[in-house]
């Protein structure tokens, strides 16, 4: 497990510099609705306080019901100041971001490898082997 979460803050660190992060409930479900074919990887995050936001919970069982129709590896995290501790504010405004829901996409100019992608990827299909279809990743200190 805690592998699994080293290797999610190597990808997003990766993906953010290499463009192919995106952040955001209502940006990922726009960018999946486009472009789902590109969508390589999906992070659902919430704190304790998010657990009673009924109008999040729906968005996530949306979002976990289409990443199992495309074959999109989905995991979850419970912290979202780690997630932000790594990601950062907006590069645009400089602005906290959503980061209820991250998608990491694939570049298609060089299709991009990257070990810690495929280190999740080995993660989420040893959780589905034992039923966990949206396994819970504890990010490292």
């Amino acid at each position: 497990m805690q592998g699994a979460g080293k290797a999610l803050h190597e990808l997003l660190v990766s993906a953010q510099r290499r463009g192919c992060l995106t952040a955001g409930v209502y940006e990922s479900a726009k960018l999946m609705n486009v472009d789902p074919d590109n969508v390589a990887f999906c992070v659902l995050a919430a704190d304790e306080e998010d657990e009673g936001d009924i109008a999040l919970q729906i968005h996530f069982t949306l979002i976990q019901a289409f990443c199992c129709e495309n074959a999109i590896d989905i995991v979850r995290v419970n912290d979202v100041g780690k997630l932000a501790a790594i990601v950062g504010p907006s590069e645009d405004s400089g602005e906290p971001r959503d980061l209820h829901c991250i998608l990491i996409t694939n570049p298609n100019e060089d299709g991009w490898k990257d070990p810690a992608l495929e280190k999740l990827n080995s993660f989420c299909e040893e959780s589905r082997n034992v039923n966990d279809w949206v396994p819970t990743i504890t990010l490292p200190e």
